[in-house]
């Protein structure tokens, strides 16, 4: 029979690939995550002990402490009496951990901080704007006591009200030891929200070059199909990245889906004699400068509405702060 194949959870399947990356030389300046890794303890422990920077995501009843607990090594000496032992070592009584809403709606290390708006991304619909608190954190970990300092962030968005809750093992003004530079909260807010670029190429892939498309039943084939999906996303991406950069600002962009379908017509017509290859072309390309002309005036329309709805809740969002390396405010 077969040798039986262990079961691995997604936050034990992420630190093995951290240390395969690890063992090959990759280094990278902090690691990010949605909430399903963060409420994992082991996996939270397990890139500490690995001394990795991290910057993800956690739910709303993550448990901590807003001020360092004490922990009880041992305990008083009772000879004679009956009962379980307690544990050591043990959070003293008095301090018990707290959920991280609970904490950032009632301590008053946030109730007396002010939100200070952060200019987070650049969307094709506009500046996306979010209102950001942070402090000091100690995460409770798996055998309930307090690790170092952490920062807890609460960011909440200023059109939606939706609220996130993030926690790093660096605080602002620490160093980072992989690249030795200085933490600050807008290189946090950065890496925290970083995650959406790599969501976007999960969709693009998807939606556009079928890589949820497989109908097979073996890894083989699977990891071939990925691999082949993986190639044509990088194709697209280089042709798109080649074309941006030698277009004007009176044509808008190209995107993936548009050098897929220039691709697809090329392929159809490859075949075909040169008359009805150029009458093929002549179709795409007419299709391309419709797409082209009809997102351009799509985006145009959604900035200039969101930039409004900024602008009438006082929101200037060219000279508040810029997580945007090149749209820091004067």
């Amino acid at each position: 029979m077969p040798d039986e194949i262990e079961f691995c959870t997604k936050p034990q399947i992420a630190l093995g690939q951290i240390d395969r990356a690890l063992a090959n030389g990759v280094r990278v300046s902090a690691w990010t995550f949605d909430e399903l890794y963060g409420r994992d303890g082991k996996f939270l422990d397990g890139l500490q002990s690995r001394r990795q920077v991290f910057v993800g995501e956690i739910p709303c009843d993550f448990h901590g402490w807003m001020q360092k607990p004490t922990v009880l090594r041992t305990g008083p000496k009772r000879p004679g009496k009956r009962g379980r032992r307690k544990q050591y070592p043990r959070v003293a009584r008095r301090r018990p951990s707290c959920e991280v809403r609970n904490l950032v709606t009632y301590s008053p290390v946030f109730r007396e901080q002010s939100w200070q708006p952060y200019r987070i991304k650049d969307t094709d619909k506009g500046p996306e704007v979010w209102e950001v608190k942070w402090a000091v954190f100690w995460r409770k970990d798996e055998d309930g006591l307090p690790t170092r300092r952490h920062c807890l962030i609460v960011a909440r968005n200023v059109l939606t009200g939706e609220v996130k809750y993030f926690l790093s093992n660096r605080v602002p003004g620490e160093r980072n030891p992989v690249t030795g530079q200085w933490v600050t909260l807008r290189w946090l807010l950065r890496v925290a929200f970083g995650r959406w670029t790599i969501e976007s190429c999960f969709r693009e892939g998807k939606e556009e070059l079928g890589l949820d498309h497989y109908e097979v039943r073996g890894w083989r084939c699977v990891h071939r199909h990925f691999y082949v999906t993986g190639l044509s996303h990088l194709f697209c991406a280089r042709v798109r990245q080649e074309y941006d950069n030698a277009s004007n600002e009176s044509v808008d962009r190209i995107t993936v889906e548009r050098v897929r379908s220039a691709m697809n017509a090329w392929l159809e017509a490859a075949d075909l004699p040169a008359a009805v290859r150029r009458e093929r072309f002549k179709v795409e390309l007419k299709k391309q400068q419709y797409h082209q002309h009809r997102n351009k005036q799509a985006r145009v329309s959604h900035t200039k509405t969101r930039i409004n709805r900024l602008t009438a809740m006082g929101i200037d969002a060219g000279k508040i702060k810029s997580c945007i390396p090149d749209k820091q405010p004067p």
